[in-house]
């Protein structure tokens, strides 16, 4: 077993993996601190990913990604993090955030819509004024006083974030549509995608936790709606509009 820390969301995860490549992933979250959890994997858990792999694959027509049993140990580790932060109140979102003012804009979609190219107008429109915060998975963390959400090792494809936290202002639900237009809706018109986004557990204790979650995310964040066609004037729309 390979023994490594990582401070994530302000928790420090001890990772305990059969591959390296796991720990190379996540090197810039290292830390020497001591451990608020631990997780570990086993080849079990490997195997179990790979049957989940062919399950989808079957699902959606097309023939199993040939993945390797270490790639498939940095999912199943990804998995176990998420599950682990739920008891801290904080949970995994599949997203892309980007922070300007000091806070965060996060942005869903179903998957293709284009949350990614969306951040990159952001970063084209305003350059240095914005920054990534995480490309694919951020956690957010809520509070009393507020959600904060989180950069991960899970970025994404092109590894675009940074170990950082911002004050989550919004989260912006992309649609496309030939004139850039947005609108604030309620908390009842976000849920379903809010639902379809954020890790969910199979564990029912853990789900019934992650539920409660969202619903204290609704005290604390506002949420839009923005049709766009991907032109860069999309940024300045979104922007503001949520400002």
């Amino acid at each position: 077993m390979i023994r490594k820390k990582y401070r994530i969301a302000d928790k420090v995860a001890e990772v305990c993996s059969i591959y390296d490549e796991v720990h190379t992933y996540c090197a810039d979250y290292l830390t020497d601190e001591p451990a608020d959890y631990t997780v570990v994997t086993t080849q079990a858990d490997i195997d179990h990913e790979r049957e989940k792999n062919a399950r989808i694959a079957v699902m959606e027509g097309r023939k199993p990604y040939d993945s390797s049993d270490s790639y498939l140990e940095e999912l199943a580790v990804y998995r176990k993090i998420s599950e682990k932060m739920i008891d801290y109140d904080t949970i995994l979102f599949h997203g892309s955030c980007i922070a300007a003012d000091g806070v965060g804009f996060l942005f869903t979609a179903c998957s293709g819509t284009g949350k990614s190219t969306h951040t990159r107008l952001w970063r084209e429109y305003f350059g240095d004024k914005v920054f990534m915060v995480n490309d694919d998975k951020p956690l957010i963390h809520i509070t009393e006083n507020g959600a904060v959400i989180y950069g991960t090792p899970y970025n994404g494809k092109h590894r675009l974030g940074t170990n950082t936290s911002v004050p989550l202002k919004a989260i912006c639900i992309l649609t496309r549509a030939e004139e850039n237009h947005i609108e604030q809706v309620s908390f009842e018109q976000a849920y379903t995608m809010l639902l379809q986004q954020v890790y969910r557990p199979v564990d029912s204790i853990l789900m019934m936790k992650t539920l409660d979650l969202i619903d204290r995310l609704a005290d604390n964040v506002k949420f839009y709606q923005l049709g766009c066609n991907m032109d860069i004037s999309a940024a300045k729309v979104a922007y503001e509009g949520m400002r």
